[in-house]
């Protein structure tokens, strides 16, 4: 089963690069959001994790705050 990260990011966050960056390295697919060109998709963010900042990476169902390789790890495991 493949597992399809969602990542949420600005345009200016350097984590948020070095997160897609690090999925892309490990062969993750994923799907990035960026919240400054989506605003919805922002307060969205929020209302759902209570987090505002970014990265915040959605996968099999847990969310990483973060540029936080280990919790990715953690969620691939599932």
């Amino acid at each position: 089963m493949t597992k399809t990260a969602t990542v949420y990011t600005t345009s200016s966050c350097p984590y948020c690069s070095m997160m897609t960056n690090y999925l892309t390295e490990q062969n993750i697919p994923f799907k990035e959001v960026n919240v400054q060109n989506d605003p919805a998709a922002g307060q969205k963010l929020v209302e759902t994790t209570g987090q505002m900042g970014v990265p915040q990476t959605e996968l099999n169902g847990k969310w990483i705050l973060g540029f936080d390789t280990n919790g990715i790890q953690e969620a691939l495991k599932g």
